[in-house]
């Protein structure tokens, strides 16, 4: 396995393109390609594909990916992984690239429903992992990549609002992760237990677990600024609110270090409106609606190709803010807004949570006309029928 690599990697320097750019521009995840140009996995020939389309080699990639693959030979049904019976790397680059679409449906639009269909896919990938006879690099690629499959599916579920499934599958990626020992999803793994336990109303947790990772160290930017901002939540919570306000600060300064694309290829979402988001749900918690406001209204600016598709939560938290500042015309504004986007918005929790706020704003004394109707309007746009066109 060494014409590839050797030809991908003279391209690539005589194209002035990095690894990591590489890596983005493609949709693939960096670990692998940095495995394949090393000569330590053979290539997929949608990658071989992919690299010539980038470095303008003309099919020259692809025909030394099919001759690798020929000069391997095939190997004996025995010996094959179950999961179309492809080779190890074929199978670990099949979940990564599950993995990927799940993704972007999960940020398309306002966020498509995709907890079912992740879970059901992980689950399949878990029956299989241990199937199959493979060298042990080849075993621990599979298990990274059903790890963040893994990973996926807990975020996925805690989206939709089944908090005990959130919880099962992201220990199944912990513990994949610590199997394998990639540090990366067992980081992303992590923050989303710290996330977790503070929706659920385990602030102490959420913050021990946060400064677990931060002890730890040292981390990228990027990816310390999430836990920072996972930790001021966890103080938030926890009574501490001036702390928590220095520690959001704190985060915001480290996003000025360095830029996602410097961290693990998870961190596209990390901006500085994640950091509104998630201030602003912790002003909002904690009563301090006036602050909020400012903060949620940032959080709502565009984030170009970082923008998540539970963007809306900082909106309904934002109307429940200057429904009780008693803002009335903008809360009229901002309720008219999010009419608009619920038959768009799948996100369980987010949803839950305008019902709520619509529910308590419609009983504040001295509430509009105008603003109830409003309320009334999300109310009902909220019972009806998923499925009518």
């Amino acid at each position: 396995m060494d014409e590839f690599p050797t030809r991908a990697r003279a391209a690539l320097a005589a194209q002035g393109v990095s690894l990591r750019g590489a890596a983005r521009i493609l949709n693939y995840d960096v670990s692998y390609l940095s495995r394949v140009l090393n000569g330590k996995q053979r290539p997929s020939l949608s990658l071989a594909k992919g690299l010539d389309k980038l470095l303008g080699t003309q099919g020259e990639l692809t025909e030394a990916a099919a001759r690798e693959r020929r000069t391997a030979g095939a190997r004996s049904s025995e010996h094959q992984p179950v999961l179309r019976q492809e080779h190890a790397g074929d199978f670990a680059h099949t979940i990564r690239e599950m993995s990927r679409h799940l993704i972007a449906l999960d940020n398309k639009m306002n966020g498509l429903p995709i907890a079912e269909t992740a879970a059901s896919s992980y689950k399949s990938v878990h029956r299989r992992i241990g199937e199959g006879i493979h060298t042990q690099r080849e075993e621990r690629d599979i298990q990274s990549a059903a790890a963040e499959l893994a990973e996926i599916s807990g975020w996925a579920l805690f989206n939709a609002g089944r908090f005990d499934a959130a919880w099962r599958f992201n220990q199944e990626a912990l513990f994949l992760s610590n199997l394998c020992g990639d540090r990366s999803i067992e980081l992303i793994s992590l923050q989303n237990q710290a996330m977790l336990s503070g929706w659920v109303g385990r602030s102490r947790e959420e913050l021990a677990i946060s400064r677990s990772v931060l002890d730890r160290g040292p981390l990228v930017p990027t990816v310390e600024a999430i836990f920072r901002a996972r930790e001021a939540q966890g103080l938030a919570g926890s009574g501490l609110g001036s702390e928590a306000q220095r520690t959001f600060g704190r985060a915001r300064s480290l996003l000025q270090e360095g830029a996602p694309e410097d961290g693990p290829h998870w961190a596209w979402w990390i901006t500085e409106q994640e950091i509104d988001r998630q201030q602003g749900r912790a002003l909002h918690e904690s009563g301090e609606s006036r602050q909020a406001i400012p903060i949620l209204e940032r959080a709502l600016t565009p984030a170009g190709t970082a923008e998540v598709g539970y963007r809306n939560v900082a909106a309904v938290r934002l109307l429940a803010c200057l429904l009780k500042e008693k803002s009335w015309q903008a809360a009229e504004e901002e309720g008219t807004r999010l009419i608009h986007a619920i038959n768009e918005m799948s996100s369980v929790v987010s949803l839950n949570l305008l019902s709520a706020v619509a529910r308590e704003g419609d009983e504040l004394p001295g509430a509009p006309m105008g603003v109830r109707d409003v309320l009334h309007h999300i109310a009902d746009a909220l019972k009806e029928d998923p499925y009518a066109f």
